[in-house]
């Protein structure tokens, strides 16, 4: 807790006519034996030396800078203590509109509700600051500097190499007896540099060379993973191989475990799996490097609108089959209470793994096509049948050669049928570029190879957590092992553990080149994160970590339950154990726990709630108007406040923000605190949730939708009407938005009338 505080004015990022030396005595007046130092300076960036040194002469615990957003000049204000800000400037004076809508009128004195909503973020700073503290580390004493790579594909060998270029011993582990995956049957690869063009080389078998040969690289052939346990830095890993069970330590993980073909039976409507003349284009590769492929006219259809439409009517028929059995069949007994469901794990494999793959279709169409006109110098005639031909990026410059290859044929078509007739094939296209409808006629046809991530069919690390062995919400990506986690690639949701190549998203070797090496870029931060007791993203470097005051536990598996990122496991009674290196600090579990026992040394809630109650709320709602709590994400909806006022945007001068980790820290606690204070109203402000989520945690915006239920519980029985607390989704871009958003709030509860607690 800090007892001897700084406080810091810069005045050429205040403005707005205030009387920066009043605020100045003001807060001398006010928090005479908490603050020891008030200082007013024109330009306060230059002057971080004379703040170092007011710190060690004066023996300050705590500063607190006024002035611009805290999301500016963030390097300029680092000091070995506590330090927090007061943005005056963004939410404060450019801001600043008087209950009419009018704005400030420039050389004119401050107007006194401006003087007032200064003074009160003023003397929230110095709460915040004096009900925080800096955190003990939580640095690992020993941490383990060896990386994981799960599949020897072309993703995992550039990652087992790229992490052993970096230093780092790698433990790579395939689980099949064959380094390579599925570049093992691909003639030749997508360019993977300029100008393009032309094919190259996979180089696949220099590649598993130079990872055999690597000292540092240990390679684990026919063997899975059978439990991963611990947290990144102090990963316990337990290997299944041919010899046994093989223990060995890790500190983060790369899963690379590619994919694996469509199940036939998807694309019986396209001939796969009823003509031994129609084979998927993996196979195609396979055979055509065994020397098995003899056609001389090869039609490579990527429409796949004959498999989709006969999939849908499959599985509309199926559901309503199983709708009829579920109204037939007793239902499912739960588990007893305080027993936990077995893990099942769910076959995500599904037709819509052929529409993900179509851009990786596309260019490997092209590339086979090409193989096989360059070995038979184009006396084979190779047809490319498209609906969508998807080229991603820079390949653009292959398809455009390909244009001009002499075997090759392509133009787009709407495939109506694809039949067997006689000896050859009869591909039938309407809707074409030529202008007209035909049947082409062909010794064999190449369908799509539908890339079915392993993550969609098993579980591939077999976590030791006390959310399940599998990564968390599959089904949303139906099975891929990609989170769309706004802004970070990669993630997992399991800190220390990231996903590369196909199994995320289909790719070509291109990205999966690019893939490889920056998810062990990842691995390695989440090493060295976890070695200086820091948080990776979003919060990267943040030192602090929940604490547990486990004296008042209830064990009622809240906190363990709703983190989204696993950190927590819990023991046989269901007492939350922390894994602070698996945290990333968002504090979900601090607003989900109602007793209160989670905290952090610089967030917590009697901090926050402190500065609720520091706020002069006052009595006469019809002179002196609401006042109005919002509790903003610091992610993304508090950035858009600010960039609202940058761009000239103004709202009612009866709202008071405090920024918080994320909706989902929180705690209702907060909003019994504001409404007993007398405020009319609170706006909770945070990211868009849904399938199409933008919270940097995940879930925190969802929880607190969900928790809203409770709260509104909470004001009934207080006697309060539960549209005074309301959320809002706002998105980093829509800063256009935040006046009318603000400013509708302010009028309803102006018309619903004041808080029923102001009188008390």
């Amino acid at each position: 807790m800090s007892s001897k505080i700084g406080v810091y004015f810069d005045a050429a990022n205040i403005g707005g006519g205030l009387d920066v030396e009043a605020l100045a005595a003001g807060v001398k007046a006010k928090w005479e034996s908490l603050v020891a130092v008030v200082r007013v300076f024109p330009v306060l960036a230059d002057q971080a030396q004379s703040i170092a040194k007011d710190i060690e002469d004066n023996g300050l615990d705590g500063v607190l800078i006024c002035g611009a957003s805290p999301r500016q000049d963030v390097e300029i204000y680092r000091f070995p203590v506590l330090t927090e800000r007061v943005n005056l400037r963004e939410q404060c004076v450019l801001s600043y509109e008087d209950p009419l809508g009018n704005g400030l009128v420039p050389g004119q004195p401050a107007p006194e509700l401006l003087v007032q909503i200064a003074t009160d973020y003023i003397n929230m700073g110095v709460v915040k600051l004096q009900k925080g503290s800096l955190p003990d580390s939580a640095a690992l004493e020993k941490g383990v500097r060896r990386i994981l790579v799960v599949g020897g594909g072309f993703t995992g060998l550039t990652a087992a190499a790229e992490a052993a270029a970096s230093g780092y011993e790698v433990v790579l582990v395939e689980k099949t007896d064959r380094l390579g995956g599925a570049v093992n049957n691909i003639p030749t690869g997508s360019p993977l540099q300029g100008p393009w063009e032309d094919k190259e080389s996979t180089n696949l078998a220099e590649r598993i060379a130079a990872v055999e040969k690597n000292p540092k690289i240990t390679v684990y052939m026919s063997s899975t993973v059978a439990k991963l346990a611990g947290q990144p830095g102090q990963y316990t890993l337990t290997l299944n191989t041919p010899e046994g069970e093989k223990t060995l330590e890790v500190g983060s993980a790369v899963v690379a475990a590619g994919w694996t073909p469509l199940d036939p039976k998807y694309m019986e409507a396209m001939g796969l799996g009823v003509s031994p003349k129609v084979m998927h284009a993996a196979e195609f590769g396979k055979q055509f490097l065994a020397g098995k492929i003899t056609a001389r006219r090869i039609a490579f259809v990527l429409d796949t609108t004959l498999a989709e439409e006969a999939a849908a009517r499959q599985k509309a028929e199926a559901e309503a089959q199983a709708a009829e059995q579920a109204a037939e069949a007793a239902p499912a007994e739960a588990p007893a209470e305080g027993e936990e469901a077995a893990f099942v794990k769910q076959d995500l494999e599904s037709i819509e793994h052929l529409r993900y793959s179509n851009a990786v279709n596309s260019v490997g169409m092209l590339r086979l096509a090409n193989s096989v006109c360059e070995k038979t110098n184009d006396v084979t005639q190779c047809y490319v049948l498209y609906k969508d031909m998807v080229v991603p990026g820079i390949l653009e410059r292959f398809y455009r050669k390909m244009q001009d290859r002499l075997g090759l044929m392509m133009t787009k078509a709407d495939v109506t049928s694809i039949r067997e007739q006689g000896d050859h094939m009869v591909v039938s296209c309407e809707n074409t570029l030529l202008g007209m409808d035909f049947d082409l006629d062909c010794d064999l046809v190449v369908v799509p190879t539908g890339l079915v991530p392993v993550s969609a069919k098993e579980a591939i690390m077999q976590f030791e957590y006390r959310q399940g062995p599998d990564f968390p919400d599959l089904e949303l990506f139906d099975g891929y092992l990609d989170s769309n986690y706004i802004c970070f690639p990669y993630e997992t949701r399991r800190t220390g553990v990231y996903a590369a190549g196909c199994v995320r998203q289909p790719m070509t070797l291109e990205g999966c080149l690019q893939d490889a090496r920056g998810a062990v870029l990842k691995a390695i931060q989440a090493i060295e994160c976890a070695e200086h007791g820091v948080a990776v993203h979003p919060r990267s470097g943040d030192r602090t970590y929940p604490v547990f005051n486990f004296v008042r536990c209830t064990q009622c598996k809240r906190c363990t339950e709703e983190c989204p990122f696993g950190a927590l496991d819990d023991d046989e009674k269901g007492t939350p154990k922390p894994n602070p290196a698996r945290c990333r600090r968002c504090g979900t579990c601090f607003g989900a726990c109602p007793e209160r026992v989670i905290s952090f040394a610089n967030y917590n809630i009697d901090q926050i709630g402190s500065m609720i109650r520091e706020v002069s709320v006052p009595k006469d709602f019809k002179n002196e108007g609401p006042r109005i709590l919002i509790l903003a994400c610091e992610n993304d909806a508090y950035p858009a406040l600010d960039m609202a006022a940058l761009q000239g945007h103004t709202w009612s001068p009866y709202v008071r923000i405090i920024p918080v980790r994320c909706l989902g820290s929180v705690n209702a606690i907060w909003v019994s605190d504001a409404m007993s204070k007398g405020y009319d109203g609170v706006m909770l402000l945070g990211c868009k949730y849904g399938d199409d989520y933008q919270c940097h945690f995940v879930k925190g915006s969802e929880l607190c939708a969900r928790r809203m239920t409770n709260i509104a519980e909470t004001l009934n029985r207080l006697g309060v009407e539960p549209e005074r607390v309301e959320q809002f989704e706002l998105a980093i871009d829509e800063a256009h938005c935040v006046t009318d958003m603000i400013d509708g709030f302010v009028k309803r509860i102006e018309q619903m009338g004041p808080n029923p607690f102001k009188a008390m």
